[in-house]
């Protein structure tokens, strides 16, 4: 690739993986990341609130199904909106880049061996591997691309691949709280639906861990406090309203 020519130090390995993971670019997986986390935490604080209210057990699972579908719709349409909005916004980016170097090749060939310079690279060095880019357009293109923009016209992210891991991430999560009450009832599945659910987020939260340099129980317990909290407060809302209405 063209961005090899240029001698500065990439990304280390640790470096390129965190990119790769949870950086804006290829989105799937950064999606898949957080489409899990809402679905857990939002179908169980739906799931719980109506619980709390005392209504029968089959309202408690049209509900947890009713939030499941609607959370996943929403979340992959989302992602999909925001990804495609991204991306045509760095193909424009790009296009505008490529339009600079047809009209002004003599100023964006000065404008490179700039940077080259900056890099490190002696005046007259920079100046002859700028013209020899230049030679090429696409090489040229894809070098100024990547050291002006940031950007890799290459890996630009996905919106069907947002999308579809957003959806299917968030029905999972969704899909833990509920899991108890098709196949129970009663206290017995609450108390099953919130052992399962905290116990996810607390796995979710550890393996993140890895990517954000934190302690992986302080990673792990982090995430199940703000769900738990989450659940308790719309399970307490749920039982005043179901009072009230009684």
């Amino acid at each position: 690739m063209s961005h090899d020519i240029l001698p500065h130090p990439g990304p280390t390995p640790a470096e390129g993986e965190i990119e790769n993971i949870i950086g804006g670019r290829s989105g799937a997986l950064r999606a898949a990341i957080f489409g899990a986390n809402d679905g857990l935490v939002s179908n169980l604080s739906l799931i719980m609130g109506v619980a709390g209210a005392g209504v029968e057990p089959h309202v408690i699972v049209l509900a947890g199904i009713a939030g499941l579908l609607a959370g996943a719709f929403s979340m992959g349409a989302g992602e999909y909106v925001s990804m495609r909005t991204q991306r045509e916004l760095f193909e424009r980016l790009i296009h505008l880049e490529a339009h600079e170097l047809a009209v002004d090749p003599e100023g964006e060939t000065r404008e490179l061996a700039t940077l080259l310079e900056r890099r490190g690279i002696p005046s007259d060095l920079a100046g002859q591997t700028a013209t020899a880019l230049m030679a090429n357009p696409k090489v040229a293109l894809d070098v100024h691309v990547k050291e002006e923009l940031g950007l890799d016209p290459e890996e630009l992210g996905s919106p069907w691949g947002a999308a579809i891991s957003s959806f299917i991430a968030f029905s999972i999560g969704a899909l833990v709280p509920l899991v108890p009450f098709l196949i129970g009832s009663g206290t017995g599945a609450t108390w099953w639906a919130v052992t399962l659910s905290l116990g996810s987020l607390f796995a979710l939260g550890a393996a993140m861990s890895r990517y954000t340099n934190r302690l992986w129980w302080f990673a792990g317990l982090r995430m199940l406090g703000i769900g738990g909290g989450a659940a308790v407060v719309t399970y307490w809302v749920g039982r005043l309203l179901g009072v009230t209405v009684s």
